[in-house]
């Protein structure tokens, strides 16, 4: 099946790269093209991509903004939002988390990867731009607002609250099974079982929660 993709970059260069790149892949095809937030939104509305690629920092309408309506519009569930920027800890990479972005990438990820994040998005996992997963994480969970209480995960059985706070962690379900003796396909059985009890969009949501739950806390533990 092919992979819809929709490009949004106010740069006509850096767009016309990306464009080039996945049209060349198998699988992969460029189904428009946006220059802002406002025509990012509207022609994910139009054609409702199953991937868009979208630069945070753009005129008209960032792509904060874009991402915000997009993942909150309700006809358009099946989208990914994969922000692009020029830094890994952007400050604004935050904030696209808690609107629903599925992850990030900076701009000058390496061609295959940029390749690999859209395939792998697209099949439903969350993506953060290679190499720098825990760190963002730890970053973003440092600036987490901590709630009172877990009352947000009330719904979850304890080894559900398990598997997500390894999620957390930046973990694959391969790794999250052998961390916790059990099958990778186990282990994302319990990761979709966790999304459908919080009603979160993807893995990308789960970090969010965990740490403005307060189910996980800032610091890293190697």
């Amino acid at each position: 099946m092919t992979i819809r993709v929709l490009v949004a970059d106010d740069q006509s260069l850096v767009r016309a790269g990306f464009v080039a790149l996945l049209e060349a892949q198998e699988g992969i095809a460029v189904v428009g093209e946006a220059e802002d937030g406002e025509q990012a939104v509207r022609l994910a509305l139009e054609l409702a991509p199953d991937v868009v690629l979208m630069d945070i920092r753009m005129p008209q309408l960032d792509g904060l903004e874009a991402t915000r309506r997009i993942v909150g519009d309700r006809t358009l569930a099946g989208v990914r939002v994969v922000v692009l920027t020029t830094f890994e800890l952007d400050e604004y990479v935050f904030e696209a988390m808690r609107a629903g972005a599925t992850g990030f990438l900076v701009k000058h990820t390496e061609p295959a990867d940029l390749v690999r994040a859209v395939r792998v998005v697209a099949d439903g996992e969350a993506l953060l731009s290679p190499g720098v997963t825990r760190r963002l994480i730890a970053e973003f969970a440092s600036r987490a607002k901590v709630g009172p209480a877990n009352s947000s995960l009330d719904p979850l059985t304890d080894r559900e609250r398990e598997v997500m706070a390894l999620v957390a962690e930046g973990l694959t379900n391969a790794e999250i099974g052998e961390r916790l003796f059990m099958s990778p396909a186990t282990a994302r059985t319990h990761v979709s079982r966790i999304l459908l009890k919080l009603d979160a969009r993807d893995r990308t949501q789960l970090v969010v929660i965990a740490y403005e739950s307060g189910l996980v806390r800032p610091g890293w533990q190697d």
